[in-house]
């Protein structure tokens, strides 16, 4: 009975938290539809009594804000093939093949990790801009096409898969490519889907790289899009909040069609053998 209460309060408390969390989503959703002169009515009117939401949303992506939005899905869908990818690779190798240094070299990869990623921007502004990779699109993938991070979480994974399946592949006569690409890789879809959705979700937030590696306007991503929207209509919330809406939309997709590969990824990872 003690058990059954104290559950019950447990619930009821987490409820209350998860509440509190997204009650700033619904105030921005909720504002993003109303006219700017009922914004602020106190008490808040959560279902607005006038809508404007035509008219905020049709602003919102009149301009450049269809070029921005188009260059974050362009940046970020081809960073996170090309790091998930790669990881995916130096994890299999660092799990799954024998050679000399192998778990040395996996130390100095995580040490790396260690260090600040804003140490090494001078260092990788300079070497781009001797490949004259600066403000160009294809710069600011290579930046992100691997991922420490990403190869440490995906060697776990690997790590569950068992030697036996690696084994009898190569028994078939299969190379190291292949018994990766055919054999080893889709066990651990789950894993794979779980890191590409967080990776995702990196690179659309990320604002730092774009803002120093970027300088035309035309290539800018979404997120200093917004910042351009803001200095244009930082006085117009309702406007604000119908940017922010419209930014994180695709966040909302995508975690809505890969939290089944979220749960089942977080549940492979804590199993071993």
């Amino acid at each position: 009975m003690k058990l059954h209460i104290s559950k019950t309060v447990w619930t009821i408390v987490m409820a209350l938290i998860g509440i509190l969390f997204i009650l700033p989503f619904v105030w921005m959703l909720s504002t993003s539809f109303k006219p700017e002169a009922d914004v602020f009515k106190f008490p808040i009117e959560w279902i607005p009594k006038h809508w404007n939401a035509v008219e905020n949303y049709r602003t919102v992506w009149s301009g450049q804000f269809v070029r921005y939005y188009w260059n974050s899905i362009y940046i970020t869908v081809a960073t996170t093939v090309i790091n998930v990818f790669v990881c995916a690779l130096a994890a299999y190798g660092f799990s799954k093949l024998r050679f000399w240094g192998r778990d040395a070299m996996f130390v100095l990869v995580l040490a790396l990790y260690m260090v600040p990623p804003q140490a090494s921007l001078v260092p990788q502004f300079l070497l781009f801009n001797y490949l004259h990779l600066i403000d160009t699109h294809a710069g600011l993938i290579l930046l992100n096409s691997f991922s420490i991070i990403g190869a440490f979480m995906l060697k776990q994974f690997f790590m569950g898969v068992n030697n036996e399946y690696i084994e009898s592949g190569k028994m078939d006569g299969a190379g190291y490519f292949r018994t990766f690409w055919q054999i080893a890789l889709p066990l651990i879809r789950p894993g794979v889907a779980t890191y590409a959705i967080l990776r995702f979700i990196w690179t659309w937030n990320d604002y730092q790289y774009p803002l120093i590696f970027l300088k035309s306007k035309e290539l800018f991503t979404i997120q200093l899009g917004i910042r351009l929207f803001g200095d244009q209509y930082g006085d117009v919330y309702s406007l604000m909040m119908a940017g922010a809406v419209s930014a994180i939309l695709p966040l909302l997709i995508i975690f809505a069609i890969g939290q089944k590969q979220v749960i089942e990824g977080i549940s492979l990872g804590g199993v071993k053998g």
